[in-house]
């Protein structure tokens, strides 16, 4: 079986130049901005921690972002697989970063909380056994070096 690949292509411009460049920690500011043809351009910043701008999208919050939406993408592609119809998602994704006394750091953990409804609830069940197979085929997911866990539940039943 042949490998397709997909490339991605994102541009990042620096715009935290106060004037004196990198200078001093201190003296230059976190702000960029993301673009990519044909969509809207992302504020970004560091960390509020490591002195960014709380009002813009920071890697951290990026990073736990993409893990959310990829892995409610595999689900929502499993469940149509497995004749199950999903009739809301929603996550309330949390992710734990660990920093070094060198000032590194790494994620040691994402953990997702996706809520489901079903259209039948007799399929609430499987429905929540997919959560596996989705993870299994989530593409950002299988490319981190670190566990995404997982604590699947149902979504309260809405009033129409």
């Amino acid at each position: 079986m042949s490998q397709s690949e997909h490339h991605y292509e994102v541009n990042v411009f620096w715009t935290g130049n106060r004037g004196a460049g990198t200078s001093g920690y201190r003296d230059y500011g976190r702000d960029h901005s993301v673009t990519a043809v044909g969509l809207p351009t992302l504020l970004g910043s560091a960390d509020r921690t490591f002195h960014g701008d709380r009002e813009r999208w920071n890697p951290e919050l990026l990073l736990v972002t993409a893990l959310s939406q990829c892995h409610m993408l595999s689900f929502l592609h499993v469940a149509v697989l497995h004749g199950v119809v999903v009739t809301k998602y929603e996550d309330a994704a949390t992710g734990t970063m660990v920093l070094n006394p060198d000032g590194s750091g790494q994620f040691s953990s994402v953990t997702l909380h996706p809520k489901i409804s079903v259209a039948e609830p007799g399929m609430e069940e499987l429905a929540l056994t997919l959560h596996a197979e989705a993870s299994r085929k989530c593409f950002i997911a299988r490319s981190v070096n670190f566990p995404v866990h997982h604590e699947p539940g149902l979504a309260p039943p809405t009033l129409d």
